[in-house]
């Protein structure tokens, strides 16, 4: 590996896991990154997906505050995310990559639309809840669990911008700060990203030197991350989630 592809790939995961943290959709810099560089599509999917897991602890890592007194809904909806996470790094090795081409940027899309008129499905929520038509548990309901599950499936198979569509959910089945929720994401998204890279580390073959360098950026852009996420009011923080989910998107369609 010559100095000049490690540089690009040590910046690639470095962006990737700033973005990662404050919104998701990291992988749509480092995966095409490591395509550029001769890697095979599955073997650049792989080796990606375990490059990133380091700085998706770092950001979950860097919005600890946000996640006190969440534990019992981080259990809850953990246990859903590593499922789908081991589900969809099962698709991965077993199906062709064509499979998802044509859904993930309706999913992606359908989050982005999810997450920019939260707000009002939320409030309608707190409002049945009020009037005693709707219980709100702590980790958000069995629609929500199924809907985090289906997320990790994804997230374990490909993953770009998983977080776009954990937020939007988040934010539509929990009446919480959207920052608190933003640390949740994150959490459930490295469980997703570690338990497909363990699978792939007994099963598939990794790229550890990209791996490598990948890690090490994310680790550090997870910290960066978390700095300036945390300091985006929720109308911005929701903005910026919406227009880069979007992006992806359209990239994903071109």
């Amino acid at each position: 590996m010559s100095p000049g592809e490690a540089s690009a790939i040590f910046g690639a995961g470095l962006a990737a896991g700033t973005i990662n943290t404050i919104v998701g959709s990291g992988s749509l810099i480092t995966f095409p990154t490591l395509l550029a560089f001769g890697y095979s599509p599955v073997v650049a999917n792989v080796t990606n997906t375990v490059g990133l897991v380091p700085g998706s602890l770092s950001g979950a890592y860097g919005y600890r505050r946000e996640l006190k007194g969440q534990r019992s809904r981080l259990v809850t909806l953990g246990l859903a995310s590593a499922a789908g996470g081991l589900t969809g790094g099962i698709l991965l090795l077993a199906l062709p990559g064509s499979v998802f081409k044509g859904i993930v940027p309706v999913l992606i899309l359908l989050a982005c639309a999810l997450m920019a008129v939260q707000p009002k499905l939320a409030a309608r929520l707190i409002r049945r809840r009020e009037a005693g038509d709707a219980v709100q548990p702590a980790h958000g309901g069995p629609g929500l669990l199924v809907t985090v599950y289906l997320t990790g499936v994804y997230g374990g198979y490909f993953g770009a911008a998983q977080g776009v569509i954990l937020i939007a959910l988040l934010g539509i089945f929990i009446d919480d700060d959207l920052q608190r929720l933003n640390g949740v994401k994150n959490v459930l998204a490295a469980l997703v990203n570690g338990v497909a890279a363990v699978l792939f580390i007994v099963v598939s073959h990794v790229v550890w030197s990209a791996a490598g360098l990948i890690a090490c950026g994310a680790i550090i852009g997870g910290q960066v991350g978390a700095k300036v996420g945390r300091r985006l009011p929720a109308p911005l923080l929701r903005a910026v989630i919406v227009v880069v989910g979007t992006i992806v998107a359209i990239k994903l369609l071109i």
